[in-house]
């Protein structure tokens, strides 16, 4: 199973943010569905292409082709020997997995992942939480950006 999600679900767009919940949802969907058929040996991952379409051909200036190689980075033909590739017998043990693909790069989206933990062992006092939060975002990496916030 190859599901299709997008860049706007994993990180957000800007003034897409229907879109980007929905895109989200594909993406947890298809974690979800990977652990759940998994001991049916069905393999389930997902895409989040960026590629020139009808609803995006404005969003994708044409100047992103490089004309001296005549390679254009946001033709929609660049994302479907991913998807082939997923459907073939030697991607058998990749399941689970969200890729961003455009262009002619592929990449693994490492989602949310637990962050460091402090644990007081107690129940938290509001006022206690402050330099608690302040610590950890401290020993955190950055959020990716939204797209568009830029």
């Amino acid at each position: 199973m190859i599901d299709t999600s997008s860049g706007a679900g994993l990180l957000g767009s800007v003034g897409q943010g229907n879109y980007s919940a929905a895109k989200a949802g594909i993406a947890g969907l298809t974690l979800v569905a990977a652990a759940e058929f998994e001991r049916y040996g069905v393999t389930v991952n997902a895409i989040a292409p960026a590629a020139r379409t009808r609803m995006t051909e404005q969003a994708f200036a044409e100047d992103m082709a490089a004309p001296e190689s005549g390679f254009d980075a946001m033709a929609p033909e660049n994302v479907s020997p991913l998807v082939v590739w997923l459907g073939r017998t030697e991607s058998a043990k990749v399941t689970g997995r969200v890729f961003e693909v455009d262009g002619g790069r592929v990449s693994p989206a490492q989602g949310w992942r637990h962050g460091p933990v402090i644990d007081k062992g107690a129940r938290w006092e509001p006022a206690e939480l402050g330099p608690v939060v302040t610590q950890l975002i401290a020993g955190s990496p950055e959020p990716e950006p939204v797209y568009g916030s830029q």
